[in-house]
């Protein structure tokens, strides 16, 4: 299925994303990868109070949530490889989750401010049922301090989008501000392993 547009591309079929994560489409678009994206339906709460009833950690509940995406996702697009991926924020072992409004964005950066916090990464990848490959990858962030005036001042100038991404922020845009050291790849921080992906998919004869 080479391409002037995916030139790389060896696959038969273009892959799916089982997400509607706009960041994890444009990383893939980004490398010339053939991709749809398919909204689906997981029960992701009550997939990961079960995890972590068995003691998961942080990582493995992105794993097991991912792991479940990429099914779902398999069931409705036979013959297609599905990626299913999902991302924890984790402050030690406590996971954060999205603030539901402003006060909740804020009560959450105020608490990771002045420490490092862990953005766990998780894909799977799954054709016709089977998880053909799967992996979790780690970024540390490590969030300035900041005080009351300089807070409100982020949530002032961020407005609604700090609901719409667990800790408060989108670093691909204002959230940069909060940091002062961040290490890790940066797609894994924007929730896609896509260098473990890639890699991946050579190995599987899709890309050259």
């Amino acid at each position: 299925m080479a391409s002037a547009t995916h030139p790389l591309w060896r696959g038969t079929t273009p892959l799916v994303l089982a997400s509607k994560s706009a960041a994890r489409r444009a990383l893939l678009e980004a490398a010339q990868l053939p991709v749809e994206t398919l909204a689906v339906d997981v029960e992701e709460r009550a997939l990961e109070a079960e995890a972590v009833l068995r003691g998961a950690a942080p990582a493995e509940v992105a794993a097991v949530l991912a792991r479940a995406k990429a099914l779902a996702g398999s069931a409705l697009c036979p013959g297609q490889l599905v990626i299913g991926a999902d991302q924890t924020l984790a402050l030690g072992e406590e996971a954060f989750h999205k603030p539901a409004d402003r006060a909740g964005a804020r009560d959450q950066i105020a608490r990771l401010a002045g420490h490092t916090h862990a953005l766990h990464s998780a894909i799977a990848l799954a054709r016709d049922g089977v998880v053909l490959f799967e992996t979790v990858e780690t970024a540390r962030l490590t969030m300035r301090p900041l005080d009351a005036n300089t807070l409100d001042a982020y949530l002032d100038a961020a407005g609604e989008a700090v609901t719409s991404s667990v800790g408060g922020y989108q670093l691909e845009n204002l959230g940069i501000h909060l940091f002062e050291r961040i290490e890790g790849d940066h797609a894994v921080i924007l929730g896609l392993p896509l260098l473990a992906l890639l890699a991946f998919l050579r190995r599987h004869g899709d890309l050259t």
